[in-house]
């Protein structure tokens, strides 16, 4: 009994980790993959209008609470360090929200930077298939260098170094 209980607590962890796993389409080294936003109003920003900076792209969702914790450390230190940085581009997108859903939110919380909508997956489904906040960091050559599944002030802390770091 105890070997049969042994052998699928163990499948289980095993299935957990490989689906964990599964859920990263980008990594980092990964070229950034191909996207346009569009907003509600026909508003477009494309991937390609990124070519050059560092760009740093946050999948986030209004209900998720380890995602208001990191929204609300990306506006009190990252925002107000880097937004006047012109080497710099900041994609906050609210996965499955709406332009009007993001404009009431923001209302709410009363970020002073973009969100955008990805109210299909389309941009999200490109980077991963699951599990939210997450956070890539494009370095100018266009490739991944941060990935970020889940908030940690410790986490955080780290991507601040290498958006310094990419930024010289």
């Amino acid at each position: 009994m105890k070997k049969s209980l042994l052998t699928a607590i163990f499948m289980i962890f095993a299935f957990i980790t490989h689906a964990q796993n599964d859920a990263d389409i980008i990594k980092v080294g990964d070229q950034m993959p191909a996207f346009t936003i569009v907003s509600d109003n026909g508003t477009q920003t494309s991937s390609a209008s990124l070519k050059g900076k560092v760009v740093l792209i946050n999948f986030f969702a209004t209900w998720c609470p380890p995602c208001q914790k990191e929204l609300a450390e990306v506006q009190q230190k990252l925002w107000p360090k880097y937004k006047d940085n012109k080497s710099f581009q900041m994609l906050v997108i609210g996965r499955e929200h709406t332009d009007a859903e993001l404009a009431k939110y923001n209302e709410k919380k009363g970020f002073t930077f973009p969100l955008y909508p990805d109210k299909n997956r389309a941009i999200f489904g490109a980077f991963a298939k699951n599990l939210i906040p997450r956070t890539y960091l494009i370095g100018k050559d266009g490739k991944v260098i941060y990935a970020g599944k889940g908030y940690t002030e410790e986490e955080f802390a780290e991507l601040m170094k290498k958006i310094d770091a990419a930024i010289k």
